[in-house]
């Protein structure tokens, strides 16, 4: 590190954020390498440090003898303070140097309210904030991935390009591609539309957008031989994909320190307000031999002493029975944990629970989404009353004490029964624990109750759908505190204000760009954080911008009408998404796709599908 980011270290209240050097670190000497990569997580390092995809790229661009690729996170506003009035870059975490003179900068769309904090790096690196200002030259060139990709709309004027779908190999195409250009000495625009050519690219400066005065799209025009559609990416085969055999080990503790295998893509069950399921199709597996030698690898190169096994919905892994018992062959003699999140409770056996036991007593979470048979019907969540009990039952009778739900408000078709479901379903979780543990009501249970806010979402059948209002989500949530009796269930609500503006982000289109760089010119960064977000900063720039939130949130969209997000296709069919949105309203659940194909238009053939 640098002498003069050195003395400022001093002066931070979390100095091991920013010094790098840890175990697994990658260093190279800079003139030895072709391509210098800054890979930005636009949040803190102990919020980055825990993302999976992130290590992921890490490894595989450093795999590359051509290629150095350095981690880079949010500076956190004290150490913000320090960098503007010492005017220091923003630098890579590997070699300290600035990240301006780097040759792409990539940075993880996770989450829509950590946009700002993009903007906030940028200008930190000294660079312009919109592409179109950062000239011709080649480098750097800014690009993103990640799940928010599905509509970049609203980051579209900032950035050069950005990748559809999963990354590993169309991240090698685009480094080969940008050495060859690098070596040819070929400028910007002549990169980016070579890069348009390929799979799963979006060059955002190489389409148009046109509004009808009502501000809705009129059209989406493609130039410059641009595709009209451009078609995510994804890894057909994962047992032959690279994958980390050592992790970065974080100097200090991070929200997942653990190590982290992950043992497939994709989920067969088709929730219908459920993004993540719908943009990984198809569902892909490793095979339970690989995950475990994976496993074996990361605990031996980072010391870490629990596992945690990484899915959308781990208990449909159908290789799990097999894989648990290579895992425990060897990780019990070593004490290393075992976690098993994105538990689902009709997949949940008796005897998974038992090896888990072995390991593990710590508290189990599921997901019912919502309190009513009814409402879980509408959202497809197929799970009953009764296996939710009976799961629990089986938990409780097992030892354990602890259960963590996890509910929605807000969903399409909700009624105020719904939400009084919610605090009846806890309290059954509460009382099948004294009549089947084994204990007495001396004994303590407890139920930990969590809403988030329903935020439609792209490429999923409530695409089109309304989002409840400010006021409508705080009446629901008051309810629903009142409904809660037993002093046994503890309850937790997502901060409302957050959820309205990740709606309005989500499915928002290109004019917010301007709303955003104002935000952030008055000082809005952090915005995921509670203690750091400031609402009447967002609302005072969609007045000065002329764009009022209510527009993206509060209407539900005609089904004629052109999305965002409509020149993107993550292979769901339009026709698909509508014959869910059909069944939603009146109720009727779609079997998973391992019991019966629902044609969702991805086309699982040139994938490794269990």
């Amino acid at each position: 590190m640098h002498s003069s980011l050195e003395a400022l270290l001093r002066q931070v209240q979390k100095p091991g954020r920013y010094t790098g050097g840890e175990v697994g670190s990658v260093l190279k000497e800079p003139q030895t390498v072709a391509l210098r990569y800054a890979l930005c997580f636009p949040d803190s390092y102990e919020i980055g440090m825990s993302h999976l995809g992130i290590k992921i790229l890490y490894s595989l661009a450093n795999a590359r003898a051509d290629c150095w690729c350095e981690r880079v996170f949010a500076p956190w506003p004290d150490m913000e303070d320090l960098l503007r009035e010492h005017r220091q870059p923003l630098w890579g975490l590997e070699s300290g140097d600035p990240i301006a003179g780097f040759d792409l900068i990539g940075f993880t769309l996770q989450y829509e309210m950590s946009y700002t904090n993009i903007l906030n790096m940028l200008d930190l690196a000294g660079l312009p904030v919109r592409a179109a200002a950062r000239g011709d030259a080649l480098a750097p060139l800014v690009i993103g991935g990640g799940p928010c990709a599905c509509n970049p709309e609203p980051l579209a004027p900032f950035f050069d390009l950005f990748v559809l779908g999963e990354g590993e190999e169309v991240s090698e195409e685009l480094l080969d591609l940008l050495a060859a250009h690098k070596r040819a000495g070929g400028g910007k625009a002549a990169f980016l539309r070579a890069a348009a050519q390929m799979e799963g690219v979006y060059v955002p400066s190489l389409y148009e957008i046109a509004y009808n005065p009502d501000g809705t799209v009129a059209a989406i025009t493609p130039g410059e031989g641009a595709p009209a559609k451009i078609r995510k990416r994804y890894v057909a085969d994962l047992d032959r994909v690279p994958y980390p055999a050592q992790f970065v080990v974080p100097l200090l503790e991070v929200v997942h320190d653990r190590t982290v295998a992950e043992i497939f893509r994709g989920c067969i069950r088709g929730c219908r307000f459920c993004q993540a399921g719908f943009l990984n199709r198809p569902v892909r597996e490793k095979s339970a031999q690989t995950v475990n030698a994976q496993c074996a690898a990361l605990c031996e190169n980072t010391g870490y002493e629990e596992i945690s096994l990484c899915s959308l919905s781990t208990s449909d892994y159908s290789a799990l029975p097999e894989l648990m018992e290579q895992l425990l062959a060897w990780t019990q003699t070593q004490k290393i944990n075992i976690s098993v999140p994105s538990l689902r409770i009709d997949a949940f056996p008796r005897e998974m629970m038992e090896k888990l036991a072995l390991v593990r007593r710590s508290g189990l979470t599921f997901a019912p989404e919502a309190g009513t048979q009814r409402l879980r019907d509408v959202i497809n969540k197929n799970i009953t009353e009764e296996q939710i009990l009976s799961t629990c039952a089986q938990a409780f009778a097992g030892g354990w004490a602890s259960v963590k739900l996890y509910f929605m408000l807000g969903l399409p078709t909700e009624m105020p029964e719904d939400i009084a479901g919610i605090a009846h379903l806890a309290q059954r979780v509460v009382d099948t624990f004294y009549t089947h543990s084994g204990g007495s009501k001396g004994k303590g249970v407890s139920v930990s109750v969590s809403t988030a806010s329903f935020v439609p979402k792209p490429f999923t059948p409530f695409q089109w759908e309304a989002m409840d209002t400010r006021e409508a989500l705080a009446e629901k949530q008051r309810n629903l505190r009142g409904a809660v009796r037993s002093k046994k269930i503890s309850l937790s609500c997502h901060h409302v204000e957050t959820s309205l503006l990740e709606g309005v982000l989500a499915r928002g289109d290109r004019r917010l760009a301007d709303v955003l760089e104002e935000v952030w010119r008055q000082g809005a960064k952090f915005d995921s954080w509670d203690d750091q977000f400031k609402p009447e900063l967002w609302y005072a720039a969609f007045a000065a911008k002329g764009l009022d939130p209510a527009f993206y949130n509060a209407r539900r969209r005609a089904l004629e009408e052109i999305l965002p997000w409509e020149h993107l296709d993550y292979g769901v069919s339009k026709s698909y998404l509508l014959r869910e949105r059909d069944r939603a309203y009146a109720a009727r659940t779609t079997p998973h796709c391992r019991e019966k194909c629902a044609g969702c238009g991805i086309g699982c053939g040139k994938a490794k599908v269990p």
